[in-house]
């Protein structure tokens, strides 16, 4: 079961807090409904734990290992708010279907508008697959008309990790 998280950081609050959870669905319920009563003085009633549940998302997913499959997007814009807003509207439209572990978007410091996506897939067939989604197909198409020119792919095939944590 794919892991949640909630981050009180993406729901803007007068106590600035920045406490971010992640566990399974009901566990992760309780607990927030738990801080968001404790902490930000909300009430613990059905209401507030179906806003929550609502505003789960899935939790990232760290641990590429040799055999992954990670793609490499690079791409110009000056639209990157469209092409973010893209993004979340793929996420839902694709649903269960998505085989994307994880994503990181980066903003190139040296060359102003252009930016990496990198996004992890557990292997190749599982990229392969989201590559023939027809929403993937259809977020591909967007994004090309929001860029400057033609975005480039590169596929890696993962050979090995390190870990630089000790």
């Amino acid at each position: 079961m794919t892991r949640k998280y909630v981050d009180c950081r993406e729901t803007p609050s007068v106590s600035g807090c920045t406490l971010a959870m992640s566990g399974e669905t009901e566990e992760l319920v309780r607990a927030a409904a738990h801080h968001a009563a404790d902490v930000h003085g909300h009430t613990d009633d059905d209401e507030l734990r179906e806003r929550i549940r609502r505003s789960l998302g899935d939790a990232p997913v760290a641990d590429t290992r040799p055999g992954a499959f990670v793609q490499l997007i690079e791409f110009r814009t000056d639209r990157i708010d469209e092409v973010e807003r893209m993004a979340r509207e793929w996420a839902e439209a694709i649903g269960a279907d998505r085989t994307a572990r994880w994503a990181v978007v980066g903003a190139d410091r040296d060359h102003p508008d252009t930016y990496v996506e990198i996004v992890e897939f557990p292997d190749h067939a599982a990229a392969m697959a989201n590559s023939a989604s027809p929403v993937t197909t259809r977020f591909a198409e967007n994004l090309r008309k929001v860029c400057v020119d033609e975005p480039r792919f590169v596929n890696l095939q993962v050979r090995s990790t390190t870990d630089f944590t000790f």
